[in-house]
């Protein structure tokens, strides 16, 4: 079943924009094209490391595939807006995560702002995922485990963390309950 396509529909836009082919976009990300073309098509959810890898390749921040319009200046997010989320899920975690981005008009961010909707893994056979810049997280509801590395995390509500993304990490919600967060990554 095709997921929201929003961002595969992007990609595929500004790869052909670009005319860069899919052969060349995968060798430039270091991935199959057989995934890029799931990732446009709708067929996956992908998570944060594709997306960036996507992102570099094709010489833009992560945020033109979230960006509804692009504003200059400071950008309001009021929380009666905030109800479009995006769905990103590794090839092992099906339910993954809900994304709602809370600056998705600013134009030339830095800096990735998201409120995420943490859920419950199927399993605990979860794949840790890098990517270049640092990530901030503070639970807002529930609980969640951040393994960084080799080193596991356990976060209640009000706890937060900040750690370098390059090392492979994951973020789970705990004790079968969902978990909110508020997420900041930065991407160079």
């Amino acid at each position: 079943m095709p997921v929201n396509n929003e961002v595969g529909t992007k990609i595929k836009n500004l790869r052909e924009l670009r005319a860069i082919s899919l052969a060349e976009l995968a060798e430039r990300c270091n991935m199959s094209v057989v995934q890029i073309e799931k990732i446009e098509a709708g067929e996956v959810a992908a998570s944060l490391t594709p997306l960036l890898k996507l992102a570099r390749g094709l010489g833009v921040r992560l945020g033109t595939f979230l960006d509804d319009s692009e504003s200059f200046g400071p950008v309001v997010t009021r929380s009666r807006d905030s109800g479009k989320s995006l769905r990103f899920a590794g090839s092992a975690d099906k339910k993954g995560l809900d994304f709602f981005p809370l600056a998705a008009n600013k134009n030339d961010r830095n800096m990735e702002p998201f409120i995420i909707d943490v859920h419950p893994p199927l399993h605990q056979n979860y794949e840790l995922s890098s990517h270049e810049g640092e990530e901030f997280i503070f639970v807002l509801q529930g609980a969640v485990e951040v393994a960084w590395g080799k080193q596991t995390y356990q976060l209640g509500s009000g706890d937060c963390i900040y750690y370098d993304s390059i090392t492979p990490h994951h973020v789970h919600a705990l004790e079968d309950a969902p978990a909110k967060i508020l997420a900041v990554v930065f991407a160079p």
